[in-house]
């Protein structure tokens, strides 16, 4: 597969993207990555988290609980109240992809695509900062984790390890580079099947016309 990146951006622009999380908030980091690069509106997640976690209690419910996970069906649901809220000209859906496909979805010029990522206990997929060896998703129990999909390199290496699938990613405030995954770990963990979401769940964000 040949190289591409979202928007055809350079790695160091697409670190600009990169918000670091503090509680379990992903998703909304990715999201609002996406929407910055489609949209250039730079929206904060703090005050997103804050926002949906009170909306919770009043029974409108945009993640699992409270400082919880936010799933791929719940991306959606608050990638529209978004859209609603701030005039964004946006809308997404869920697709079940090929590795192949998600690459093609970076060559497009009106789409940002999610992808998260689960593993069982003792098997979290290691994640690369840019070309260091050192394993960032190095935990002992079973997780999941939503990135933004931003390039595909099969020149690029962390250490020693070829890692070609590049992401931002919500582990670093802005950085010079992004993180990035080995082909297999990576085919690995966000094609484990999960019920009623399915394997290879993405959640497509498009820019409407």
């Amino acid at each position: 597969m040949k190289k591409t990146s979202l928007y055809a951006l350079s790695e160091a622009k697409l670190a600009r993207l990169q918000t670091l999380q503090v509680g379990n908030d992903c998703a909304v980091h990715a999201i609002v990555a996406a929407i910055e690069v489609l949209t250039e509106v730079k929206l904060d997640p703090a005050e997103i988290i804050d926002e949906i976690n009170q909306l919770w209690w009043r029974g409108r419910f945009f993640r699992l609980a409270p400082n919880s996970g936010i799933t791929p069906p719940l991306q959606i649901k608050l990638v529209h109240y978004l859209a609603k809220k701030h005039n964004l000209p946006i809308k997404a859906k869920r697709l079940h992809l090929s590795p192949e496909v998600l690459l093609a979805t970076a060559e497009a010029d009106n789409l940002a695509s999610l992808v998260t990522l689960y593993w069982w206990f003792g098997h979290s997929p290691a994640i690369f900062y840019m070309e260091g060896s050192k394993n960032y998703n190095n935990v002992e129990g079973a997780g999941g984790h939503t990135m933004l999909f931003a390039s595909y390199d099969p020149e690029h290496k962390s250490g020693e390890l070829q890692t070609p699938w590049g992401f931002v990613n919500s582990w670093v405030k802005a950085g010079t580079g992004i993180f990035w995954m080995e082909d297999a770990a990576f085919r690995k963990a966000w094609g484990m099947p999960i019920p009623r979401w399915g394997k290879n769940a993405a959640v497509i964000i498009s820019l409407e016309s």
